[in-house]
């Protein structure tokens, strides 16, 4: 349990704002899973490794790219299933009383399906945080492929994160849009942007600062 948690912690780091302190995080995770086994921590590790010399203010242009002005690969959780409709709220609400029962309380300024903030509470509440991602399993894999398709550094920290949970992936996107449709809520409002022949990208409204679709 306390490797899944690291694994959780170090992903949380990574898939935040590459703010002003992002080398030295970069090298706090190098050091914090250089002695985790598994190939999780590896794939951290060489996530680490391939982005470290890009320039910062390019790479803070690749994750605005990367998770801002697409829908495929927002990092707001709910949105893979739930889309912008009246259920979404409910979703969000869901998460916000699981932080709380757990006497955790996420910041104001983020909605709580963020995917940074889940992978944090999983590794402070490893039990309850693990069934969360594992009861969104079906977002988290389509993050993944998605991020994959794009050719994204990104991908092998979303590829960590699923191997931290039970089960084999889903074998291609259809499989994934299965698992996504096979629970509740019923609707696929929020799937119609993952369809083949649907655009990928969202007309880029949220500034920089909101990031993700809300």
């Amino acid at each position: 349990m306390r490797h899944r948690s690291a694994v959780h912690q170090a992903a949380s780091l990574l898939l935040r704002y590459p703010g002003p302190e992002w080398a030295g995080q970069l090298a706090e995770v190098t050091d914090a899973t250089a002695d985790l086994p598994g190939e999780e921590a590896a794939l951290l590790r060489n996530f680490c490794a391939r982005v470290a010399t890009e320039p910062p203010l390019d790479f803070s242009a690749r994750y605005i790219t990367t998770f801002d002005r697409s829908r495929r690969r927002t990092l707001h959780l709910t949105y893979y299933t739930d889309g912008d409709t009246r259920r979404r709220g409910e979703s969000l609400l869901r998460w916000r009383t699981l932080y709380l029962a757990h006497g955790w309380q996420p910041p104001d300024d983020e909605l709580p399906d963020f995917l940074p903030l889940a992978l944090e509470f999983a590794a402070r509440c490893p039990r309850a945080g693990r069934t969360a991602l594992q009861e969104h399993r079906a977002a988290l894999e389509l993050l993944r492929m998605a991020l994959t398709e794009h050719r994204s550094p990104y991908a092998d920290v979303l590829t960590a994160v699923c191997r931290t949970l039970p089960g084999a992936s889903p074998a291609d996107r259809a499989a994934a849009l299965r698992l996504a449709r096979g629970g509740p809520p019923t609707e696929t409002v929020g799937l119609l942007p993952f369809l083949p022949r649907l655009p990928e990208s969202a007309p880029p409204t949220a500034p920089p600062a909101e990031r993700t679709p809300r």
